[in-house]
């Protein structure tokens, strides 16, 4: 009896196991989408509680938060490539005023210390020399070409991920509580009460990450936004609105304030582009090795290095939803060793 009772136990977990893999392998491409549900479900979860307690159903509240975290996505997005839009007609125009006629040497860049004539030399052989340029802009639009097909390929990926994102965001805004009280049921069967612990760390993780990097990312769009208005940069609130959308991504706000330092210098405003660039440097390192850190650390309990480490790490691995999830890992692990550890030393002190 005894023989065939742990016969039936083993042959429950291996059918358990294998149909956890199997749901993992045929639900891969979802898994992405449904992180994002999560993550956004917890950074939002405050404001659900909030609406429920004031009387609102379940299934109503769930759709107007759905319906206004799409629009908080789609929205920014929509207007960039709107202002993207507008200006690639002014940039089609230039590319064809270049191959044309060329496009000749500013002034300033003979003026640049130690490169200046290298510099001079390469903008006349390749850019002011019409036949070079058309030569040169002709390989970029072959490479735009070939690479067409697989953006679009992308691009419709991405929509896809982001509806199934809001499918279950939608139905964990409605069935939430229930969903949260079945896994914490499970997770004390398997793991003992330190379970409750442990996805409580995970989740203030992850709220402490989306705040870290969302509000920290906008804040640095706010105050570059006010540098390219005093540096009389072309189309400053589009430039800050980048900057405020890809600060949440490491090198995300370098890139944009780069590109406006460029664009200045480009214009012949070489001191304002270049204070640009260096005060864009500042705001970015403050914010990435200071502010961040501080935030998400404090709220989580990680200490700053495993910050860095878990935002880097799980970027690296899961890709941007990896930003959020990397802390939510490190915090685990994190409570996990503090476990052991005072569980290790209070056996010394029984001793």
């Amino acid at each position: 009896m005894k023989d065939e009772l742990d016969f039936q136990q083993i042959a429950r977990i291996a059918l358990v196991i294998a149909s956890a893999l199997l749901a993992v392998w045929m639900l891969w491409r979802f898994l992405p989408a449904l992180a994002w549900a999560a993550v956004l479900g917890i950074a939002t979860w405050q404001l659900r509680q909030w609406l429920v307690r004031g009387g609102a159903p379940p299934w109503l509240v769930a759709a107007l938060l759905t319906a206004l975290v799409a629009l908080a996505v789609m929205v920014p997005f929509a207007i960039l490539g709107i202002e993207i839009a507008r200006e690639g007609v002014v940039l089609v125009q230039a590319l064809r005023d270049l191959k044309d006629g060329g496009l000749p040497t500013p002034a300033w860049v003979e003026e640049l210390p130690l490169v200046g004539g290298y510099a001079a030399g390469w903008w006349e052989t390749y850019l002011g020399d019409p036949e070079a340029a058309k030569e040169l802009l002709g390989r970029v639009g072959s490479i735009g070409v070939l690479h067409w097909t697989r953006l679009g390929s992308q691009l419709a990926g991405r929509i896809t991920t982001l509806a199934f994102t809001l499918l279950g965001l939608f139905f964990l805004y409605r069935d939430g509580p229930h969903i949260i009280e079945q896994s914490e049921k499970v997770a004390v069967h398997l793991l003992g009460p330190p379970a409750r612990r442990l996805g409580t760390d995970a989740i203030n993780a992850v709220r402490a990450t989306v705040n870290g990097l969302v509000l920290v990312g906008l804040a640095e769009g706010v105050v570059l936004g006010f540098a390219y208005v005093a540096a009389g940069l072309p189309h400053p609130v589009l430039f800050a609105a980048a900057t405020g959308v890809l600060a949440a991504v490491p090198f995300g706000a370098p890139l944009i304030f780069g590109i406006a330092s460029l664009t200045l210098i480009a214009q012949s405003h070489v001191t304002a582009g270049t204070l640009i660039f260096l005060f864009g440097c500042v705001v970015a390192f403050v914010a990435d090795h200071f502010v961040r850190p501080v935030l998400i650390g404090n709220a989580a309990r990680i200490p700053f290095l495993w910050v860095l480490l878990g935002i880097f790490g799980g970027l690296e691995t899961f890709g941007l939803v990896g930003l959020f999830l990397g802390p939510a890992i490190i915090s685990v692990l994190l409570a996990i060793w503090r476990d052991a550890v005072a569980m290790r030393a209070a056996e010394d002190d029984g001793m």
